[in-house]
């Protein structure tokens, strides 16, 4: 059973999530407030970026003083700074608030907003949902952490794990409608990432705004279906750092990092993918499986390049959601490191 204050942090979440994709490079943030009685007067949400933050889209829609005695709920610490808006703690201390509830604190380092708070003799409670309100963000605090962005890669297989036959046949492992659900899977994110053998073997368009080829000896023609719409960044061993005679895959992250790019979705085959799992650079795997068997060993694998002797040596993964697609399943699971 929930505690109160576990439903409406439940609910700040629930808000937080309308402004999915809309947000970034800012956090999804829901708050919920309540008067000094326990109902709820307000709510509001970060809509859009440079918008107002969810504590100000709430508490701008009170009147008079409801919320004085009252208590806020927010899954994110409320900022202290100067950003596109006000610092939301003057907001909070200005209606004169008795208590604010909070899912985590706020890995800027450029916000103190609880120290502020308990300073106004605000009763401030912290981590009410801890693990959800982190899950929820878990491309901002990537993004704030480690200055890179955040990756999640795409394969879709058989149920014996192959992503293609030996001579490189792959359509159509997967029904269109996964394919479709691909598409708008896509428009979620800031880059699609991509090898210049995927690139070469399928010769695919890939509709984007941004995409990235890794091509280190520049192989893949000018004429290629990629270049026919949106930025692509290309990556070769003339602008990019080598590593053990590769391209140092985490050296394009950083740099599409740079450029603004804080989502990438990668769409490759089992070279590029089990390099990148192997050097810890995929936070996230969403799998299609197709409900078809290969039968065949020298069928490519969708993670291919470590040499592994022990089961201990795997990498796990903690699957947080699985869906019908058509007749295939669509499996989401975050990478362990």
């Amino acid at each position: 059973m929930l505690t109160q204050d576990e439903k409406f942090m439940k609910e700040c979440i629930k808000l937080a999530l309308k402004g999915k994709n809309k947000t970034s490079p800012n956090p999804m943030v829901g708050c919920i407030v309540l008067d000094k009685n326990g109902n709820m007067v307000s709510k509001g949400y970060h809509h859009k970026y440079g918008e107002n933050h969810a504590e100000r889209d709430a508490l701008l829609k009170l009147k008079n003083n409801e919320a004085n005695g009252g208590t806020l709920y927010v899954n994110l610490e409320p900022c202290s700074h100067y950003g596109h808006t006000p610092p939301c703690t003057d907001l909070i201390i200005e209606h004169k608030l008795k208590r604010v509830i909070i899912g985590i604190k706020d890995i800027n380092p450029k916000v103190d907003g609880i120290s502020i708070l308990k300073k106004a003799g605000i009763e401030v409670k912290i981590g009410v949902l801890e693990e959800e309100s982190k899950f929820l963000n878990r491309v901002f605090i990537k993004n704030m952490k480690e200055k890179m962005p955040y990756v999640v890669l795409k394969t879709a297989t058989t149920m014996d794990g192959k992503i293609s036959t030996k001579n490189g046949d792959s359509k159509w492992i997967t029904s269109e409608k996964s394919r479709q659900k691909v598409y708008k899977m896509r428009s979620e994110f800031d880059c699609i990432l991509t090898s210049s053998n995927t690139v070469i073997a399928d010769n695919p368009t890939m509709k984007h705004n941004f995409k990235c080829i890794l091509d280190t000896n520049e192989r893949v023609p000018k004429t290629a279906n990629i270049f026919k719409q949106g930025e692509i960044y290309i990556a070769t061993k003339y602008n990019t750092p080598l590593k053990n005679e590769k391209l140092d895959i985490k050296a394009i992250l950083s740099e599409l990092y740079k450029k603004g790019i804080y989502t990438v979705f990668a769409e490759c085959g089992g070279t590029l993918a089990g390099a990148m799992l192997k050097e810890n650079l995929i936070d996230e795997i969403y799998q299609f499986i197709a409900p078809k068997i290969l039968n065949d060993n020298d069928g490519k694998s969708s993670f291919d390049g470590n040499n592994i002797l022990k089961i201990s040596q795997t990498k796990n993964l903690q699957i947080y959601s699985s869906k019908k697609i058509g007749n295939d399943l669509l499996i989401k699971s975050i990478v362990l490191k």
